[in-house]
């Protein structure tokens, strides 16, 4: 359970019960409202075996603290119950209970928009932390004086001077390790700004698209409650007005918003789904034009076929990702508010499925029959159109001057986290440690201690306590075997604990040692995407001495104790947030990921190797050889296996396609549903049809039926997508086709700009596109500093650089302002080609000469992208948030 210090623990117990709310009154007034909660908290209390758990309720507390966390553990998930202890809430219900009294705007607040948007502590599934009573202490006097409209921009400019963008893996650092880390993607960024909102007693919640339609990706921002609204803007992304961002026109083409709200909330927002944590609403009506669908699922029997599962799912990443899912009622019916664009709707039930493209806005009814099972082969093809463009306008009109003040604040923000930056690990003093701690080379220490960022102490302490037991060698194969995430936020007691806890293989599992086997299944502390912590001595002190000997000799008698002793409850931690393994062993409960994870967790404590294998997600422990797990089976064996190829026939635009690209593979389970297996994980190496796919090369595979999806996303977001049904049989080699569908419409001309037209380039001379391109076809970008969709397509570039270098023509990339320009770091997006020219379009001339040319409605909307030829003639323009860009303008240079 995460503790932290008793003296400090006890001194902000003492103060905020000094301080904080001393009145009766009820904090859920609402009778009726208050009897469910009281309902729902003693249910929870019941489902845990441990009483202990709840101790904290023993405290003396006032009714309305009392009533607050009644209110959190009554839906809180398994894991922050188990992981947490009571005092840490109980600070917390205190602290925001003291931001409402004190910041003006606090009994403006409703109190249910208060009990759901400002007192829940978790904000998405990142791990809890001290955050609320360190960014109150920190942004108090900040706002105090302002009004809450104010305050919401104030906030954004703070955390901008903390955490800016930059993309890493899928677990959620805390907001505490984002400023620790000065960076974070846009789920962390986003997480951090609601935390910092709610300090001081601001409503706030995180916003999704888990994809968006018109380009690969998703995004995460905020809403803020305002006198009586919500509005939008991006976090640690500020602007001088709400309802302004980057993405006002990517969002205006969204299919979906949604964001889940701690509890059981019953607002005016379409409720998608209410679970025993959460209730998740969907806002894409605050975005975008949007149609309701209703789907209505019927048997062979042509009979409605009730409690069906629904499945909404968008093609991003070259898979169909369900975004909404939905059961069918007693009519066999379940509906969705989206936007008008297509989606492919997924429906199963009892090992029988169906399925069918929708237009939102157009199909207000379908009817879907279940009339396949798994092993029905097909093809199918459709094209999967998004919502038309748009932009959402802001709350106001925003002013040159309040432009030019927003970017002079946030340079004056970027210097000050850069100076906490200039504090990190260097070459320099990585080599410095190297030198005290007797190592004859730094390099690789040079490749470590740079990615520690704000966590440096942490790691250097870890290393120095290694150096002192001459386990040092054993401490840097540590260090490598878990994530760049893991070395920035980590704490040296979580890495002392696995350096120093971690038993030998037993000999009975190998044949003989190896090394590389310990590294990456015993010792390594990461199993899947859960957040690190100590576990190994504490499994030690506590797993009877008969069961690991058992399980020493023979890994299974583990999988038959998970099996009794850990009950499976999915239902109490819906969102799946990983529980910690010891929080696992108090609860005895988990969701799925958590018992896996857990099995994994034990098994390493004891010496054995196990794994969560990262295509399938198999559970795995190593006897002789990788064994499979099925928690759900009486007996296990080994899933038979067979082979996959496939045959493509390359294109001068595409030569090799790419997983996740270009095409996925999906598992069609038995209960008919779909799961992409992930090569994503493996590093990006050997994740191409020429690596898996291409004899002699080939996957293997589970034996099963699968489904290969292709997609050809066009520049005006719409997908060529191609379904293949097959079966990998055992023993066998099965070959399907890799279609990569074309759109046969030649290159044309769609609009024309004036090559002559002149920019300042880096020394500030005026100079003309073409003397500076030469003859021949070009491209001209126009880039938003700072800004998430430049960022993404200059690392899209970057990735195709011989690509670009290659085609040996003229790339002018500028910026609006010379500022902007100076500021940009090229660093951060690694080697670029070397065929760019840098430059300002400092009067707007180019931009509004595209802007004209191509009938574009928002210069604000960054970046452009245009390719055009020595005569004008443009042959292909991007706007906005695109994923792949570098890769659309390739194909189309490809064709030229």
């Amino acid at each position: 359970m995460r503790t932290y210090s008793p003296m400090i623990a006890g001194l902000l117990l003492l103060l905020f019960a000094a301080f904080g709310c001393t009145k009766s009154e009820h904090f859920i007034t609402d009778a009726s409202y208050r009897a469910r909660v009281e309902a729902d908290f003693k249910t929870k209390r019941e489902a845990f075996a441990d009483s202990s758990l709840f101790a904290i309720f023993q405290t003396e507390m006032t009714t309305p603290e009392r009533e607050a966390m009644e209110f959190l553990y009554a839906y809180m998930p398994i894991g922050d119950v188990a992981d947490y202890d009571g005092a840490f809430y109980l600070r917390n219900v205190r602290a925001a209970f003291t931001a409402r009294r004190e910041m003006p705007w606090g009994q403006q607040i409703p109190e249910d928009i208060f009990r759901h948007f400002v007192l829940p502590i978790r904000v998405n599934n990142e791990n809890l932390d001290e955050s609320r009573t360190v960014f109150f202490e920190e942004l108090k006097d900040r706002v105090r004086g302002l009004s809450l409209r104010e305050a919401v921009l104030e906030v954004n400019h703070w955390c901008h001077e903390k955490v800016i963008y930059t993309p890493s893996d899928a677990r959620t650092s805390s907001p505490l390790a984002s400023v620790c880390t000065a960076y974070g993607r846009c789920g962390e960024e986003s997480t951090f700004t609601v935390a910092a909102l709610r300090a001081v007693g601001i409503p706030a919640r995180q916003v999704y698209t888990p994809r968006w339609a018109h380009t690969d990706d998703n995004h995460a921002w905020v809403e803020a409650w305002v006198d009586g609204r919500w509005y939008f803007f991006g976090a640690c992304e500020p602007e001088p007005a709400l309802n302004l961002a980057w993405f006002n026109a990517p969002a205006y083409r969204g299919m979906l918003m949604h964001t889940k709200v701690f509890g059981y909330y019953d607002g005016p927002e379409d409720v998608m789904e209410r679970t025993a944590c959460y209730t998740e609403i969907n806002v894409i009506d605050n975005y975008a034009p949007t149609g309701h669908t209703t789907i209505t699922v019927k048997g062979t029997d042509g009979k409605p076929v009730a409690d069906a599962l629904v499945e909404f799912q968008l093609y991003n990443y070259a898979e169909f990702f369900t975004v909404a899912r939905k059961q069918t009622d007693a009519d066999g019916k379940a509906s969705l508010t989206a936007g008008k664009g297509d989606m492919l709707v997924w429906v199963s039930k009892d090992g029988r499925y169906g399925f069918h493209k929708v237009t939102f806005g157009k199909d207000d009814a379908v009817t879907i029959a279940l009339d396949h099972t798994p092993g029905d082969t097909a093809t199918v093809e459709m094209d999967i159109v998004p919502p038309v463009e748009g932009a959402i306008p802001p709350e106001r009109e925003v002013t040159d001057a309040e432009k030019a003040e927003n970017t002079r604040r946030m340079l004056a923000e970027d210097s000050i986290r850069n100076a906490y930056v200039a504090t990190f690990y260097t070459d320099t003093l990585s080599a410095a440690l190297a030198k005290v701690l007797g190592m004859s080379n730094a390099d690789e220490l040079r490749k470590i201690m740079p990615k520690t960022r704000g966590n440096h102490q942490e790691v250097e302490h870890f290393l120095r306590e290694a150096d002192q037991t001459n386990r040092l060698p054993d401490a840097l194969r540590l260090l490598n075997s878990i994530s760049e995430k893991d070395l920035r936020d980590t704490p040296a007691d979580v890495l002392l604990d696995h350096l120093n806890n971690t038993p030998q293989i037993p000999e009975s599992l190998i044949d003989r040692p190896d090394a590389t086997l310990f590294a990456k299944y015993v010792v390594n502390p990461r199993v899947w995407n859960e957040y690190l912590t100590p576990y190994k001595q504490f499994f030690a002190e506590r797993i009877d001495t008969s069961l690991a000997t058992a399980a020493r000799r023979n890994p299974q008698a583990l999988v038959e104790w998970v099996k009794i002793h850990i009950a499976l409850r999915n239902d109490l931690n819906p969102q799946y947030i990983s529980i910690m393994p010891t929080g696992v062993w108090r609860a005895r409960m988990a969701d799925t990921y958590s018992r896996n994870i857990f099995f994994v967790a034990v098994a390493r404590s004891l010496g054995i190797p196990a794994r969560i294998e990262l295509m399938t997600g198999k559970v795995q422990y190593y006897n002789h050889g990788w064994q499979d797990v099925n928690f759900e089976a009486d007996h296990q064996t080994n899933a038979p296996q067979g082979m996959l190829t496939a045959s493509y026939s390359p294109t001068p635009s595409l030569d090799n396609p790419k997983y996740y690209s270009h095409f996925t593979i999906a598992r069609l389970r038995d209960d008919a549903q779909m799961r992409t297996l992930d090569f994503e994980s493996q590093g990006g190496v050997g994740d191409t049809w020429q690596d898996l796919l291409r004899a002699p090369s080939s996957l293997r595979l589970d034996c099963g039926n699968y489904v290969l999806v292709t997609g050809t996303r066009m520049a005006s977001g719409k997908v060529l997508a191609r379904l293949t049904f097959f079966s990998i049989h055992e023993g066998q080699t099965t070959n399907v086709p890799l279609v990569m569908r074309a759109d046969t419409t030649d290159i044309s001309v769609i609009g024309s700009i004036d090559p002559e037209a002149k920019f300042d380039n880096e020394t500030g001379s005026k100079v003309s596109i073409l003397s500076t391109t030469g003859r021949g076809y070009f491209i001209i970008g126009i880039l938003g500093a700072r800004q998430e969709p430049t960022n993404h397509a200059l690392r899209d570039i970057a990735r195709l650089k011989a690509d670009f270098e290659g085609w040996n023509r003229g790339i002018v990339l500028l910026f609006k302002d010379k500022a902007s320009l100076d500021g940009f770091d090229r660093k951060e997006f690694g080697p670029l080609p070397s065929t760019i020219t840098w430059g300002t379009d400092a009067d707007g001339s180019v931009t509004r000469m595209i802007a004209e040319a191509m009938k574009l409605r928002n210069t604000n909307d960054l970046p452009i992208f245009i390719i055009a030829d020595t005569f004008g003639r443009v042959v292909f323009v991007s706007q906005g948030y695109t994923i792949g860009l570098g890769e659309q303008m390739m194909q189309v240079v490809r064709k030229l």
